[in-house]
């Protein structure tokens, strides 16, 4: 257990091996490692095996524990969302059935929309839908160009809303194997952290914080010399030009608009690419208006 906070107050974020639904507060991730692959495994010389927890998967769910951090500090240094607890939890193994798949490219390649559906009727199946939880998938598939760097999609993308009967519960995934292979452990912190936060910006919070509706903009690309150019999570696949090694090796497939972005200083020159799990000031402050709406039960679009 970390106590972190200001002056305001103190706030706790807690680490659980447990899988039981909790009916808590709004700010509760669940992690859940999918198969990694032999050649995954001898990257990691089979650290974590006999738990399906490689050094990759414990670094991105301690990358995601340290922004959900962030947004408490950040809250509680304002004298807001006072006494709120962050649940950071490990779930089971998550393994994709072939007989989920309906064509057989699909079972060896799932897109990024039949790779959610199965994780959610997982979750569904195993009763650990909670109405007010993001559960993330760590899955090993670099060479799964459908899924890319990971994603959620509708209509699980966003913790607390209610949209065609959902549970409230939002499900996404980080492609793991994809930053592992083709960027680098800076990279794979940084997009668990993406995809995790996604769940927890709608579009109109987003707007109310940034110039854009789109969460991407919410991010930094600060450059710290001429030729250096330093990223942010939500920012992180999307900060460079839409080409082959703009920043990370694949550029993302979202909305973005760097004039947008809260702070963009531009990569004509940029020969190196760093990444820093600190979150934008604009990201802290959306997060926290959602958390405080979810803390309100107000619902989410």
């Amino acid at each position: 257990m970390t106590s972190i906070g200001g002056a305001a107050a103190v706030s706790r974020t807690t680490r659980s091996a447990a899988e039981q639904s909790i009916d808590g507060g709004p700010l509760h991730v669940r992690v859940y490692p999918g198969p990694v692959s032999v050649g995954g495994w001898l990257r990691s010389r089979f650290d974590g095996v006999r738990e399906n927890w490689p050094p990759a998967f414990r670094d991105a769910l301690s990358a995601v524990e340290d922004a959900l951090e962030q947004v408490l500090a950040y809250a509680h240094e304002r004298s807001r969302l006072e006494g709120l607890e962050a649940r950071v939890e490990r779930g089971r193994l998550v393994r994709f059935p072939l007989s989920a798949a309906p064509l057989s490219s699909e079972a060896v390649m799932p897109t990024l929309e039949t790779t959610l559906e199965v994780f959610h009727d997982r979750l569904r199946a195993r009763n650990v839908l909670t109405g007010s939880a993001c559960h993330l998938l760590l899955c090993w598939a670099p060479s799964n160009f459908r899924v890319g760097y990971g994603g959620t999609l509708a209509p699980n993308a966003i913790v607390g809303a209610d949209i065609d009967g959902t549970s409230g519960d939002a499900s996404t995934v980080a492609n793991v194997g994809a930053t592992e292979v083709w960027d680098s452990r800076p990279v794979t912190r940084n997009m668990a952290i993406h995809e995790t936060l996604h769940t927890f910006l709608p579009a109109d919070i987003v707007g109310s914080v940034g110039d854009s509706r789109c969460a991407h903009d919410l991010g930094t690309a600060v450059r710290t010399d001429e030729n250096t150019l330093r990223v942010s999570p939500m920012a992180t696949a999307y900060a460079g030009p839409d080409e082959i090694g703009g920043g990370t090796r694949w550029h993302g497939r979202g909305c973005v608009d760097h004039d947008a972005f809260h702070r963009h200083d531009g990569y004509e020159g940029v020969e190196h690419w760093t990444y820093t799990t600190e979150l934008s000031e604009a990201t802290l402050e959306a997060v926290t208006r959602t958390l405080e709406r979810l803390s309100r039960r107000e619902p989410l679009d």
